[in-house]
């Protein structure tokens, strides 16, 4: 298991894209669209290798909940080899899992909810 990215819901994508591209330097790695209708960008610092993930939810989404400045966290991607044992570990520890996805062609996620409304994308990764 190892954390692979931190997710942040973003009100404006176009306005976060520009941010974290031209400030900060990330390039785009991979775009895709969310089956209610939201976006996400995977952005990668090509020095270090560490990613984020911008998540941006139309109105209507469930996800497209009120937040303040600063309280963007969405959650966190981690990938592991189990989906059944990760997702224990988590129920084990107090999380409770929210979503179930399987993706056509993408990977196979659960997602779980921890302390304070905290989410963590479990991905699976065979070869991890």
């Amino acid at each position: 298991m190892y954390l692979d990215y931190a997710g942040v819901r973003v009100t404006d994508l176009r306005r976060a894209m520009r941010f974290f591209t031209a400030g900060l330097g990330l390039v785009e790695a991979r775009r895709g669209r969310m089956r209610h209708g939201g976006v996400w960008v995977l952005l990668e610092d090509r020095a270090s290798g560490q990613r984020l993930e911008l998540n941006w939810y139309p109105a209507g989404s469930r996800y497209a909940t009120p937040f303040a400045p600063g309280e963007g966290l969405d959650h966190l991607g981690v990938r592991v080899q189990s989906l059944a044992a990760a997702g224990r570990r988590l129920r084990n520890a107090g999380g409770r899992k929210v979503v179930y996805v399987r993706g056509r062609s993408g990977p196979e996620v659960e997602y779980y909810e921890g302390p304070d409304g905290f989410w963590v994308e479990l991905i699976r990764s065979p070869s991890e």
